[in-house]
């Protein structure tokens, strides 16, 4: 078919009728379907049960350094799960932090330590007129949630293949000293499912902050959500660059076990320097006598090392990689020749980001939703929820089975091609 761009207001009205009725009979269908969080689906949970039975009421549970993981002790985390989520992270041993069971509790945290106390030293934020973040986006939701909450300015920094603005960003951290953080996904980002250059985490690392107290948080979620064995992306370690660079404490870096074991029953962590994880154990000392070392011990015992997590990851990815597939596969030979839409081909992580026309975005999610398929909210990837072009959707195949993804891609398609024709009626 031509793109609907060339075609005429009678060959648009035509098309419109024929979309409708075919919209009418998914309507009737009565569909119950949700691709709106990048949930991972019970198959991908039945892959860790067994971890359930790496520890019983029999074993010694002391960890290597002789502490009884039943018990008090060990604020930043029993030193086997430090080896593991430092392999997962690529940092050195020393420069982690074990927390509790996600990594945007951990985030949340540093941001209301900041808050309350500063940071090394600094003012503390509550105290200052203005604090500013810069939020690459398309985005993840629940970052800019956590400054919007308290009450930070977020300013939207386009992403661009290669990963944020770095020309906007170095221009504006480096003449505004009320910029204090940036939130970053740098691998497989999300929604896109991009990862950062090797020259943009060296310009990263190279900043030259206005704002002694700034930091980068970098949110390494995916960093072993890969989709395929023989094409995988690849990102050089933040920590060790800002170190070459001159600017060893300037960024925090999460990450956690949610989607490779049991999100919300996980093992999260931070990786930063050791002057800022000084700082943070002080805050430690008082906030908590330790997270869950039981917890930690069994991750360790099930995974063992960062080989048992690759393959274990290969298992994720054998469920994961046919439904990335399949949506692809849909929009392609649904829109491909439409010109009413655009997509991203990810290597890995957990989302396919698309961008309808300008303006089209929320009216594809609600018919969508009123045909019994709920998405991610339209705008959810911009701070504030404001979509400038209100064009991008973040799909998560994850969640449903393969055969009901299939439904929901065609469903979705066909809402593309409605609210485009719409918009292109009303342009006319």
């Amino acid at each position: 078919m031509r793109p609907y761009k060339e075609l005429t207001k009678e060959e648009l009205l035509s098309l419109k009728e024929k979309l409708e009725l075919e919209y009418k009979g998914y309507q009737d269908k009565g569909l119950k379907l949700d691709m709106s969080r990048g949930k991972p689906s019970a198959e991908q949970l039945d892959l860790s049960m067994e971890m359930m039975d790496v520890l019983h009421s029999g074993m010694d549970l002391k960890g290597e350094q002789g502490v009884d993981c039943r018990n008090y002790g060990i604020l930043d985390g029993i030193k086997e799960a430090k080896e593991l989520l430092a392999a997962i992270i690529e940092v050195p041993i020393d420069n982690i932090i074990i927390y509790g069971n996600s990594s945007l509790n951990v985030m949340f945290d540093t941001v209301s330590r900041a808050m309350t106390h500063g940071v090394m030293g600094g003012t503390p934020w509550c105290r200052l007129d203005h604090v500013k973040f810069l939020c690459p986006s398309p985005g993840y939701d629940r970052h800019f949630a956590i400054t919007e909450y308290f009450g930070i300015e977020m300013i939207t920094v386009p992403m661009l293949p290669e990963g944020p603005d770095m020309d906007m960003v170095e221009r504006l951290v480096s003449a505004d000293p009320d910029i204090k953080g940036i939130w970053c996904v740098p691998k497989y980002s999300n929604p896109q499912g991009l990862t950062y250059s090797d020259e943009t985490v060296r310009r990263f690392a190279r900043l030259k902050p206005a704002a002694k107290d700034f930091r980068i948080f970098w949110d390494n979620a995916y960093s072993v959500h890969h989709l395929y064995d023989d094409k995988q992306d690849q990102l050089i370690e933040i920590l060790a660059e800002c170190e070459k660079a001159g600017n060893p404490d300037m960024v925090y870096k999460f990450s956690s076990t949610s989607k490779i074991s049991f999100p919300g029953s996980g093992v999260a962590a931070i990786a930063t320097s050791p002057n800022n994880m000084e700082e943070i154990k002080k805050a430690l000392t008082i906030q908590t006598i330790g997270h869950d070392k039981l917890n930690q011990l069994r991750h360790v015992k099930f995974y063992k090392d960062i080989d048992g997590i690759r393959e274990h990851m290969k298992k994720h990815a054998a469920i994961m990689r046919p439904k990335f597939e399949a949506v692809l596969e849909i929009l392609e030979k649904e829109l491909g020749e439409l010109e009413i839409g655009s997509w991203i081909k990810p290597r890995g992580g957990y989302f396919i980001s698309f961008d309808s026309m300008d303006g089209c975005a929320k009216a594809i999610v609600q018919k969508a939703k009123e045909a019994g398929v709920v998405m991610t909210g339209a705008g959810a990837t911009y701070p504030y929820g404001k979509d400038p072009h209100d064009s991008n959707i973040r799909i998560a195949p994850s969640f449903p089975t393969l055969e009901e993804l299939k439904t929901a891609a065609q469903l979705f398609t066909l809402c593309v091609k409605l609210a485009s024709v719409e918009k292109l009626l009303e342009e006319k």
